[in-house]
C-alpha cells in the first residue's frame, strides 16, 4: 500500500510538472507571437512602402532597392484592394496551385484576414474623390506553427499522461488480480488438507455405529466445506462456463438460504414460466446470490423479506435482489464493492467485492446497487448475458 501511494504522489508531481512546463510554453509561445506579428505588419509596411516606390519613383538606385525589398518577402501572403476591399489582381505568397487567384477566392481571403484583428495598411492615393489602396496580409508560416506549438505540445504530454496513468493502473489492477488468485488458490489449499481428514474421520464413525442423522449432518458439513473449497479453486483460475438454466439456479440457492434463515424471514421469487438461460460456472454463481442474501439477512437483522425477480432485458438476465432491511447511505453505497469496506463489527469486507469480481471478470456480467434508502432496504442486481 504504501508502494502504491508512493506511485500515485510521484505520478501527481509528473502530471504537475507537464502542466507547468505546458503552461510556461504557452505564455512564451503567445509572447513570440505577439513579437513575430509586430515584425511581420512592419515588413508588411516595408513592402508596401517599397510597392509605391517602384510605381512613383524615377531613380534607379532607389528602384533597385525597392524591388530586392519586395522581392525578399517570401513569406508573408498579402492581397491588395482598393477603397471598397475589391481585390485589384495585386498578391503575393498564395498557392496558385489550387487556383487562389480567382476574384472570388481573393474577396473570401480578404474577408477572413479582415475578422482576424489585423488592420490593413492603407495607401490614400486621393482625398476628393477618396481613392486607395488597402493591403491585407495573413499569418506566415511560423506564425502559424509558433501559435499551434502550444496545443501539440499539450496533446503530446496529455497523451504522455494518459499513457502513464494507464500503464500505472494496469500494473496496479494485475498486481490486485495476482493477490486474489494467490489467496484464492492458498485457501482452497489450505481446506483440502483439513476436509480429506474429515472425510476418513467419516469413515472410522460409520465403522462405529453413529446414528444415521448425525453422520448425515456432518456429511452435509464436509460437503458444504467442500463446495467452500471448490468455490476457491475456481476463482484462483479461469473456470469453465457452461450452459446453466438461471431459474432453476435461483430457486436452488434460495430454497437453500430459506432452510438456514428462521421464520421471521420471507422469501418470495418471481421468474418468468420460460427459463433463462447463461454461460456460467453454477458455483460461482450461488456464491454471488449467497453472499448477497447473507448481506440482506445481516441487513434485516434475521427479520423481515428478500424478494427475488428474474427477467430479461436487452439480451441480459437481470436478477433482482430486494431486502427490507436498514438500507444505505449513498457513501457506503459507493464504497461496498471496494476491498476491506465493511459496516460490520466482524467480516474481511471481501464478500462484495470478490462477488464484483466474479460477475464481471469470469462472466462478463454486472453487480450492482440498482436502488438504496436508509430504512427501507436495497435492490441489488445481477446481471448476466442470456445464452445463445
Amino acid at each position: 500500500m504504501l508502494f502504491r501511494n508512493i506511485q500515485i504522489r510521484w505520478n501527481l508531481w509528473a502530471g504537475l510538472i507537464a502542466l507547468i512546463i505546458i503552461l510556461s510554453s504557452s505564455v512564451y509561445s503567445h509572447y513570440l507571437s505577439k513579437q513575430i506579428a509586430e515584425e511581420e505588419r512592419s515588413m508588411v509596411n516595408t513592402w508596401v512602402e517599397a510597392e509605391q516606390t517602384i510605381l512613383k519613383s524615377k531613380d534607379t538606385f532607389n528602384l533597385n532597392l525597392a524591388s530586392k525589398i519586395t522581392s525578399e518577402n517570401t513569406r508573408i501572403p498579402i492581397i491588395e484592394t482598393n477603397e471598397l476591399d475589391e481585390p485589384t489582381g495585386n498578391w503575393i505568397n498564395l498557392d496558385s496551385n489550387k487556383k487562389q487567384t480567382t476574384n472570388d477566392w481573393l474577396k473570401k481571403q480578404v474577408n477572413i484576414w479582415k475578422n482576424s484583428n489585423r488592420s490593413p495598411i492603407v495607401v490614400v492615393l486621393s482625398d476628393s474623390p477618396y481613392i486607395a489602396n488597402k493591403y491585407y496580409y495573413g499569418e506566415s508560416l511560423i506564425a502559424r506553427q509558433i501559435r499551434w506549438f502550444p496545443l501539440i505540445q499539450l496533446l503530446v504530454v496529455s497523451i504522455f499522461i494518459a499513457y502513464l496513468f494507464s500503464t500505472q493502473y494496469y500494473k496496479y489492477k494485475n498486481s490486485q488480480n495476482q493477490l486474489w488468485v494467490g489467496m484464492a488458490k492458498e485457501t482452497a489449499h489450505q481446506l483440502g488438507t483439513p476436509l480429506t481428514s474429515l472425510q476418513g474421520w467419516m469413515e472410522i464413525l460409520k465403522e462405529k455405529s453413529i446414528a444415521d442423522d448425525v453422520l448425515l449432518e456432518i456429511q452435509k458439513d464436509v460437503e458444504r466445506l467442500q463446495l467452500v473449497s471448490d468455490r476457491f479453486g475456481k476463482i484462483g483460475s479461469q473456470p469453465q462456463l457452461e450452459k446453466t438454466s438461471i431459474t432453476d439456479l435461483t430457486l436452488r440457492m434460495i430454497d437453500y438460504m430459506k432452510k438456514r434463515t428462521s421464520q421471521q424471514t420471507q422469501f418470495s421469487v418471481h421468474a418468468p414460466e420460460q427459463k433463462l438461460f447463461a454461460e456460467t460456472s453454477p458455483p460461482l454463481i450461488e456464491w454471488v446470490i449467497e453472499n448477497i442474501c447473507k448481506n440482506a439477512l445481516d441487513s434485516m437483522e434475521g427479520k423481515g423479506s428478500i424478494e427475488v425477480t428474474i427477467c430479461e432485458h436487452n439480451e441480459n438476465i437481470h436478477i433482482d435482489i430486494k431486502d427490507s432491511g436498514k438500507g444505505m447511505s449513498p457513501q457506503i453505497a459507493s464504497q461496498i464493492f471496494r476491498p476491506g469496506f465493511t459496516t460490520k463489527k466482524r467480516g474481511w469486507g471481501i464478500g462484495l467485492t470478490l462477488s464484483k469480481r466474479i460477475m464481471e471478470e469470469y462472466h462478463s456480467g454486472k453487480l450492482q446497487v440498482l436502488h438504496t434508502e436508509l430504512n427501507k432496504g436495497t435492490t441489488f442486481r445481477l446481471s448476466l448475458p442470456i445464452a445463445e
